[in-house]
């Protein structure tokens, strides 16, 4: 039973790193670790597979196993998968001894919550849908939460973004939202926010508690060679091609349609539609094969997609040029 999560949090955040200096000042806390020198991108730039098998391979070698990525059309409340936590949903919100899935968990999910500029455009580190790499997992005490928390900045030093450089912060407070209560603490490397470890319980029962911890798989590839962030996502070839909003239009696409959720009005296939028409113009001249079997190869590392890449090229076609542009 969770009686000061906050205090609790803290006290066992402070004994798995004794070495690392602790900041508290209204409720907020900063735990950084010793630093050494400045970070240095690699020369070689990691693929998107040699990312996922080292941080899957180094999940495994602390106890993290592989779970099962969830399919991408909603499996509760929701018309599409937003978060891996999702996994968790029959254990943290219902009170069930399963889940849907657990441990190491690469889902890709659709989010159309990224932050925007006055224009709409899309703030870099943010796309409508990205690989979530995260751990989540059911646990028994705060203790094991924080020993996660500790498995996954060994994950992060394996891919390269070592310890010296990071800082766990934010707030002790526990929010709460319908059957779900939490403390959310980020981790963040050098200046770049890494992603969240978030302390997790059901309300009416806090002996249901689960930790979240991760990311998103672009957002840690740009913070290893910290490029700019198009590129980083879509490559160099094919940002000269089109906007990052088209090319974020597609992407997004590809993933609903390759799932087999047709364009529709309503439900989760509005999405699609709501993405394509609001780039149609850009869509009906670019040529899409090339950006759609990119997109497709891109989602197919972590999951197959349902349907092959030139079905999904037909379908975004055909709903393209529904309507004249």
């Amino acid at each position: 039973m969770l009686t000061e999560p906050g205090a609790e949090l803290l006290s066992a955040l402070k004994r798995a790193f004794p070495s690392w200096e602790c900041v508290c000042s209204d409720g907020g806390m900063e735990l950084r670790s010793p630093r050494s020198g400045q970070y240095r991108p690699p020369r070689r730039t990691p693929s998107w597979q040699q990312l996922l098998t080292t941080m899957e391979s180094s999940c495994k070698e602390h106890g993290v196993a592989r779970g099962d990525v969830l399919p991408l059309r909603g499996l509760s409340d929701a018309d599409l998968t937003f978060s891996a936590v999702q996994a968790l949903d029959p254990y943290l919100k219902r009170r069930h001894l399963h889940t849907y899935s657990s441990g190491f968990i690469p889902q890709p999910v659709v989010r159309l919550t990224g932050r925007r500029a006055d224009d709409g455009t899309l703030q870099s580190g943010f796309l409508t849908s990205f690989v979530n790499v995260s751990i989540v997992q059911p646990i028994k005490t705060v203790d094991e939460h924080v020993a996660l928390v500790d498995s996954w900045i060994a994950v992060l030093s394996a891919i390269g973004l070592h310890a010296r450089y990071l800082t766990i912060a934010g707030t002790l407070r526990t929010w709460t939202r319908r059957e779900v209560g939490g403390i959310t603490l980020r981790l963040v490397h050098g200046e770049m926010i890494l992603g969240d470890a978030v302390l997790l319980w059901n309300t009416a029962d806090p002996a249901f508690l689960a930790s979240d911890i991760g990311s998103g798989l672009e957002r840690i590839r740009w913070a290893v060679i910290r490029d700019e962030w198009t590129e980083v996502v879509y490559g160099r070839p094919l940002c000269a091609t089109a906007t990052a909003g088209t090319l974020d239009a597609l992407r997004t696409a590809t993933l609903i349609v390759g799932s087999g959720i047709a364009p529709a009005h309503r439900g989760p296939g509005s999405v699609a539609r709501r993405l394509l028409r609001a780039s149609a113009t850009a869509v009906g001249t670019l040529g899409l094969s090339r950006v759609v079997r990119w997109a497709h190869d891109y989602w197919s590392l972590v999951c197959p997609l349902r349907l092959p890449w030139s079905e999904v090229c037909r379908i975004i076609e055909t709903e393209t040029y529904r309507r004249p542009l």
